[in-house]
């Protein structure tokens, strides 16, 4: 029998880190630095630090990326047994399907500590120290954020379009001063621009060439034909406090970057549902591993197909199923306390257990 757990156990190990791999690289490290690349470059920020971003995102990355690869290797592995007939020949020693699935329920349950400890400790960490890291590219060198043919947000209270950005020379530029329900109040039009920075006093300084001025009503910004045009000036300075840019930077993790013990107390100090969500999703999607196991290795064998295109769009379907179902509970409904959001977010894997569990149950009296 340990021949046959590490016959099988070995298969799955090695699937599971070629797919969880594959996965970390291609589908969601690849999308998640190429929005900041842009920065990177033009930050001229050194291959270390580079490095340490992956090293940022990659146990974000995992969260998805371990239960997901795990599903494929089952699928893969226990496809190909059924296939070539080994599960038969087994079956004719005497050995039952439950009893060759031990490894995979063992294998799962690694895989559920490994999530649950990435999901309560290591991630929010992560993505916490990520942020920091962006706000310092962005403080050292706030020009980095002016790239061409591009809209920057970042400073709160004003939207800033720049055309083209040569060094630290602007074209067509638009600069936008929002009120407090973010909607334009004043617009300033400049053919060009020159961006400087004081990092002694905490500000970037744009300095702007034949400058038009628009005001717009404060009661209705949006109707343009309430526009007034001011004046036109040749040469005009406007300064933005980087202060604004640390104090958005320290708002805009939310719950992601937060720990359980911060979700906890918050949600007991202002009886916050998104709080509560955050906490139960990071333990109910840490817990994915298990209930794909449960309902891929019925599902494999079932199919009683060997190629590895058939098993890998299984795994991408049931995987896009129950990931999708997770992120519209979680963005959808967390903020609806009368739904329960911290209890729907569980839907997913109650679905899963219990499909997998009759699956299961129906394959092993056959």
């Amino acid at each position: 029998m340990k021949l046959i757990d590490r016959y099988v156990g070995r298969q799955l190990l090695t699937s599971s880190l070629f797919a969880v791999a594959v996965l970390s690289v291609v589908l969601v490290l690849g999308n998640v630095f190429k929005r900041l690349l842009e920065l990177l470059v033009s930050a001229n920020v050194p291959v270390e630090l580079i490095l340490s971003f992956i090293a940022y995102i990659l146990p974000f990355s995992l969260t998805f990326t371990i239960p997901w690869g795990f599903l494929t290797a089952v699928l893969l592995v226990f496809g190909k047994l059924s296939a070539e007939n080994e599960l038969i020949a087994l079956k004719a020693n005497g050995v039952s399907v439950p009893r060759v699935t031990v490894p995979v329920f063992f294998l799962s349950l690694v895989c559920v500590g490994i999530c649950l400890w990435i999901n309560v400790e290591v991630a929010p960490k992560a993505q916490k120290r990520m942020q920091e890291a962006v706000f310092e590219i962005a403080t050292s060198n706030p020009l980095a954020l002016f790239a061409s043919d591009k809209v920057i947000d970042e400073f709160p209270g004003h939207k800033i379009y720049v055309g083209r950005n040569e060094g630290k020379a602007l074209s067509n530029l638009l600069v936008y001063k929002l009120n407090e329900d973010g909607s334009p109040q004043n617009i300033i039009h400049a053919q060009r621009g020159v961006l400087e920075t004081n990092l002694d006093q905490q500000e970037v300084l744009m300095r702007l060439f034949d400058a038009r001025f628009e005001h717009r009503d404060e009661e209705d910004p949006r109707d343009v034909t309430k526009i007034t045009q001011g004046i036109i000036m040749q040469e005009t300075v406007i300064k933005i406090p980087l202060e604004e840019l640390y104090e958005k930077n320290k708002k805009k993790g939310g719950t992601g970057v937060m720990t359980v013990e911060e979700l906890l107390k918050q949600s007991r100090a202002d009886d916050s549902s998104a709080a509560r969500t955050e906490v139960s999703k990071r333990f109910a999607t840490g817990i994915a591993s298990f209930a794909f196991a449960l309902f891929a290795v019925p599902l494999a064998i079932t199919a009683h197909r060997r190629e590895t295109s058939i098993g890998f769009m299984l795994s991408l379907g049931i995987a896009f199923l129950y990931f999708f179902l997770v992120i519209l509970i979680d963005t959808g409904l967390r903020s609806k306390a009368q739904w329960r959001p911290e209890y729907l977010i569980w839907a997913p894997n109650v679905i899963f257990l219990t499909l997998g569990a009759v699956l299961f149950y129906r394959l092993s009296r056959r």
